[in-house]
C-alpha cells in the first residue's frame, strides 16, 4: 500500500474490523494473516489460521508456560512469535544444569534465503550462545527429490544460506554445518531408521500415493536422520526450531527414535500390560487400597482382585478381612471402550496376584548381550521374564537413565526423543504466506537495500480506508504485515519500539504512511549491514569443511 494521498489510505485490506480474539497476539507480537484451516504439510503453501487449534489437534504445548524458566529469552520468545513446543523443558533443564544439549534445523535451498528464514537462523544462533551444540544443514537431497532442482541450482542457493547464517553470527568452531548429500554417517543413520518406517505410515502422515517417487520417500527418512544426527556421539536433548508445517517430521522422528531404543521403560503394577489410560486407573486404585490396607489389622497385601472390586464398586466394597473369591466376582470386558471396564477385567483375571508398583523394562530391540547386561545392572529386587524385567526398587527416571546407559554401552543409540519449538509464519508483504516462489511476498536477504525499502513501502497494511477512520478507530495491527516486520525483525531486541508501534497504531496516532517509511528505512539499514557481513563471511565459508559444490553434478 502506498502512503496517504488526500487523507485516504489506499489498498487497505478488506477484512472485518474486529480481529478474532483467538488470532491476536500480545501487543508486542504479530499474527500470520490470510491463512486457511489447520493443515500441516511440509511441502505445501498453506498457513495456519488459528494456532490454538494446534494445541488441541496435534498436542503442541504452549510456549508461554515455559517462558519464565527460559534464561535470557530471545525476543521471538518474549513477543510470542515462538508460540509452541514439544518437550522443550527437557532442553531447558539441560541448559540449567550445564549438561550436553543440541539445536538443529535445516534449509531446503529452493530459492534465496529471505527474512522468514531469518527466524530459524536466529533461533539456532541463540541456542548456540546458550551453550548448545549447534547444527545447520542444507537439505539438498530433499530439494532434489521433492522439488526437482538441479544440483547446480542447489549449489548456488546452498552457498547463500550458509553465508547468511554465518553473517548473522553462527560460530562454525562451536557448531557443524553440512549437506545431506555429502554426509555419509547421516546417510547410514537414515538407512537404519528406514528399517523402522514403512510405506503405509508415510502414506498416512504425508499423503504419499502410488505416484510418489521413492527418492521423495527416502528424503523423508533422511530428514529423520538429520533430527537424530546430533545424538550420534552421545544421547542428549535436542531441539528443532521449525514452523508448525514441519511438525509431521518432528512427530515421526520422535516415533522412530523410540523404536530404535533397545528397551522401553514403563510403570507397572502387575504381570499384565496396560496402556496409559489404564495405568492411571490402576495407579489410583492402588493408592486408595494401600492407604486402606495400612489402616487394616495385620500385614495386608493388596491383591489384583481387591483392585478389580474397587474399580467396579468403590473403596467401601473392599473388605480385607473378608475378600471376595473369583467365583463371587464377575470380570469386566477387556475389550470395552471404557478404561475402567478394561482395567477391572485385567485385574480380575490376575486374581490374587499381589498388586505392587514396579518399573518394567521391555525388550524392544536389545541384543541378548544387552538384555543380560541390563539384568546384571539392576540392583535390588527384580523379576526376569523372557521379554521384560520388573524392578521394584528403582524410580522411573533412574530406570530410564540405566536403560540408556546399558544400551549405549552395548552398541545402541539411546536416543532422547527430539524436542521442538514452533514459530508463527510471517505474513507475506502482499498478504498470505511469505513464499520464496513469490518475489513480491518476501524480502530476500540478498535484495538490494533500495529494493527492500521499496517493497516495504509497497506492502499492504492493516490500516483503515482513510486517515480519518484510522485516527477514529485505530489500525488493525494484528492483521498488518508491516507491524510484523517490526516485531519479527526490525525492532531487534527493542521491545519498547514494538510496543510503541502497536499502541500508537491501535490508538489511531500512527498512520500507515509514516509507519511504512520508518519500517522501510530500518529494512534498508538491516540489508546494508547484513550484506556487508555476508561479504566478510566469504573467506570464512571457503575455509570450512563444507562441500560448496556437489559431487553429484
Amino acid at each position: 500500500m502506498s502512503d496517504h494521498t488526500d487523507e485516504r489510505q489506499q489498498g487497505a485490506r478488506d477484512t472485518d474490523d474486529t480481529a478474532d480474539a483467538d488470532r491476536s497476539l500480545r501487543p508486542d507480537g504479530g499474527t500470520a494473516a490470510g491463512a486457511d484451516d489447520v493443515t500441516l504439510d511440509p511441502w505445501g503453501s498453506s498457513t495456519v489460521e488459528d494456532y490454538r487449534k494446534l494445541f488441541e489437534q496435534f498436542g503442541i504445548e504452549e510456549f508461554d508456560d515455559l517462558l519464565p524458566d527460559v534464561p535470557n529469552p530471545h525476543y521471538l520468545m518474549r513477543r510470542g512469535v515462538i508460540f509452541g513446543h514439544r518437550e522443550y523443558r527437557r532442553v531447558l533443564e539441560a541448559m540449567a544444569n550445564d549438561e550436553p544439549a543440541a539445536v538443529l534445523s535445516g534449509f531446503m535451498p529452493t530459492g534465496d534465503p529471505h527474512i522468514g528464514h531469518k527466524l530459524v537462523f536466529d533461533e539456532i544462533i541463540w541456542h548456540q550462545r546458550q551453550g548448545l551444540d549447534a547444527y545447520g544443514l542444507i537439505a539438498d537431497l530433499e530439494a532434489h527429490a521433492a522439488r526437482g532442482l538441479s544440483w547446480a541450482e542447489i549449489d548456488e542457493h546452498s552457498r547463500d544460506y550458509l553465508l547468511s547464517l554465518l553473517a548473522l553470527g553462527f560460530d562454525p568452531e562451536e557448531g557443524e554445518l553440512y549437506r545431506q548429500s555429502e554426509n555419509r554417517p547421516l546417510q547410514d543413520l537414515a538407512f537404519e531408521l528406514g528399517v523402522k518406517a514403512n510405506y503405509s505410515e508415510l502414506e498416512a502422515i504425508y499423503g504419499f500415493d502410488g505416484e510418489t517417487d521413492v527418492s521423495h520417500m527416502q528424503s523423508v527418512v533422511t530428514q529423520m536422520a538429520d533430527i537424530c544426527y546430533p545424538q550420534l556421539d552421545e544421547p542428549k536433548p535436542t531441539v528443532i526450531p521449525v514452523g508448525p508445517d514441519q511438525d509431521p517430521h518432528v512427530r515421526l522422528s520422535r516415533d522412530l527414535a523410540s523404536r530404535m531404543r533397545f528397551f522401553g521403560v514403563t510403570e507397572a503394577y502387575a504381570s499384565f500390560e496396560v496402556d496409559d489410560e489404564e495405568r492411571a486407573v490402576v495407579a489410583n486404585a492402588f493408592d486408595a487400597l494401600a492407604e486402606r490396607a495400612a489402616d487394616a489389622d495385620g500385614d495386608v497385601t493388596v491383591r489384583c482382585l481387591d483392585a478389580a472390586v474397587l474399580v467396579d464398586e468403590g473403596v467401601e466394597a473392599v473388605d480385607f478381612a473378608d475378600r471376595p473369591r473369583m467365583d463371587q466376582y464377575e470380570a469386566g470386558d477387556s475389550e470395552a471402550s471404557d478404561p475402567e471396564a478394561r482395567v477391572a477385567a485385567k485385574l480380575a483375571n490376575a486374581g490374587m496376584e499381589p498388586l505392587r508398583p514396579r518399573v518394567r523394562f521391555l525388550d524392544r530391540n536389545a541384543t541378548p548381550e544387552a538384555f543380560e547386561a541390563l539384568v546384571e545392572a539392576i540392583d535390588g529386587e527384580k523379576r526376569v521374564f523372557d521379554e521384560h524385567v520388573d524392578a521394584f526398587d528403582l524410580a522411573h527416571d533412574a530406570a530410564e537413565e540405566l536403560a540408556r546407559e546399558v544400551e549405549v554401552d552395548n552398541g545402541g543409540y539411546g536416543f532422547v526423543p527430539p524436542s521442538s519449538i514452533y514459530h508463527r509464519f510471517m505474513t507475506g508483504l502482499t498478504g498470505g504466506k511469505m513464499s520464496s516462489s513469490i518475489p513480491a511476498s518476501h524480502i530476500s536477504l540478498l535484495d538490494d537495500p533500495a529494493d527492500g525499502y521499496d517493497k516495504v513501502k509497497s506492502a499492504t497494511t492493516g490500516g483503515r480506508e482513510t486517515a480519518e477512520k484510522q485516527r477514529e478507530l485505530g489500525g488493525k495491527v494484528d492483521e498488518c504485515p508491516v507491524y510484523e516486520l517490526y516485531a519479527y525483525l526490525l525492532a531487534q531486541d527493542d521491545d519498547d519500539l514494538t510496543r510503541e508501534v502497536y499502541e500508537e497504531c491501535v490508538g489511531g496516532e500512527r498512520l500507515c504512511g509514516g509507519c511504512k517509511e520508518q519500517a522501510a528505512e530500518l529494512m534498508r539499514d538491516f540489508l546494508e549491514d547484513h550484506q556487508e557481513k555476508r561479504a566478510e563471511a566469504e573467506e570464512l565459508l571457503e575455509s570450512l569443511d563444507v562441500e560448496l559444490e556437489s559431487s553429484r553434478r
